[in-house]
């Protein structure tokens, strides 16, 4: 059998990853191996959405853990030529913009491997944000680009990708959502936090351009402690905002807030259970962006850009920026009942993991070489 190295590094891949594995597995065509760098090494940023999307456990683990942007990325460069070399993949998949995207596909590309990646062509338009540097230089590298929406397409090709190595599979993101719903109703989430169905809100910051700066971060948890004076806010907080909130003395907002309730990370399932009946959801991630729209749930993205404009423009977010003034005045507007109403996108539909599989099969030739064998 030919080989598919997937890799993973951080909590937003493996939503991603799972359903192209259990796609290619039951077809029973091709050879895997999961990869996770370790990126993300904290239990409940990682090890637990194992567990719930029901991917097996990594047959390579890296352990890379935290460091400099370069530092993450060389060492994770380093340990990756390692195992290519070993495994001898006939084909590497990343998905997503993080470092450990950006490292398999140097090091795929330099030791002549095919790379797939999943999520090609989205764009920020800008370069302050490292993600945007790794989703540049993963998709001039990929010989696969698999694309989530329309306009990711556009992107590419305005960019000057041949034609023949864009492929529109839709958001395969949106496959974990869908396969994993019923069993995060079933949860019993809202009853242990003690809140209603579409009676709180949710907040999520991790990105750095918004954690590190003591003024700015501030000016988003008094918007945040706005929002918290009239509906509850579950603040499932990031390590790394946990970690600036203490050192910037920013503590004192949830003390003044006390419906502004910090919780630790959540695993992939209690978190669908939360945000799926939150009546406002405030972020800064760019996956949450794409699940609020999938769930038809109201989102503001604190950021003053979208590498996922599909959602603005279809779906329930809208970009808010970081203005304290601007979040307070568009989260009022939801609450009073005034959010958005988007609709899903294009191939939002749960099959992209399918799409996935077919197309990797057909790359590598693995539908001729049955064809052949059958005629022999």
């Amino acid at each position: 059998m030919k080989k598919v190295i997937h890799i993973v590094g951080a909590r937003p891949n493996f939503m991603k990853v799972a359903p192209i594995h259990r796609a290619i597995a039951a077809r029973n065509q091709l050879q895997q191996v999961l990869v996770h760098t370790g990126q993300h090494y904290d239990v409940k940023m990682s090890d637990v959405f194992f567990s719930d999307l029901g991917l097996p456990a990594p047959e390579v683990h890296l352990g890379i853990g935290s460091g400099s942007h370069a530092q993450q990325t060389a060492k994770t460069m380093v340990e990756l030529e390692r195992v290519f070399l070993e495994h001898k993949p006939d084909l590497v998949s990343v998905v997503g913009d993080v470092n450990s995207t950006v490292a398999a596909a140097l090091v795929s590309s330099k030791l002549g491997i095919a790379l797939a990646h999943v999520e090609a062509g989205l764009r920020s338009y800008s370069r302050h944000q490292p993600e945007e540097i790794n989703r540049v230089v993963t998709d001039r590298l990929s010989d696969l680009l698999l694309t989530p929406s329309r306009d990711a397409d556009a992107n590419l090709l305005k960019e000057g990708a041949d034609p023949e190595r864009i492929h529109f599979v839709g958001n395969v993101m949106i496959d974990s959502l869908l396969a994993s719903k019923e069993r995060a109703d079933q949860l019993p989430v809202l009853k242990t936090l003690g809140v209603e169905p579409r009676g709180y809100a949710v907040c999520t910051l991790h990105r750095p351009s918004n954690v590190d700066d003591p003024k700015l971060l501030g000016g988003l948890l008094s918007a945040i402690s706005h929002v918290a004076s009239r509906v509850p806010v579950i603040f499932p907080v990031h390590p790394r905002t946990r970690k600036m909130i203490s050192e910037q003395g920013l503590g004192s907002w949830f003390e003044r807030s006390p419906n502004l309730r910090p919780v630790d990370p959540m695993g992939y399932l209690e978190f669908l259970a939360l945000t799926s009946q939150a009546k406002l959801i405030l972020t800064d991630s760019g996956g949450l962006q794409e699940e609020t729209t999938a769930l038809g749930v109201p989102c503001l993205t604190l950021r003053e850009n979208t590498e996922r404009p599909i959602t603005v423009e279809q779906g329930t977010n809208e970009v808010v920026g970081t203005d304290p003034d601007r979040i307070r005045e568009s989260a009022d507007r939801v609450l009073d009942g005034q959010g958005k109403k988007g609709r899903i996108p294009e191939y939002w539909d749960g099959r992209s993991g399918e799409r996935i599989a077919d197309l990797f099969a057909r790359f590598l030739g693995v539908d001729e070489d049955a064809r052949r064998a059958a005629s022999a």
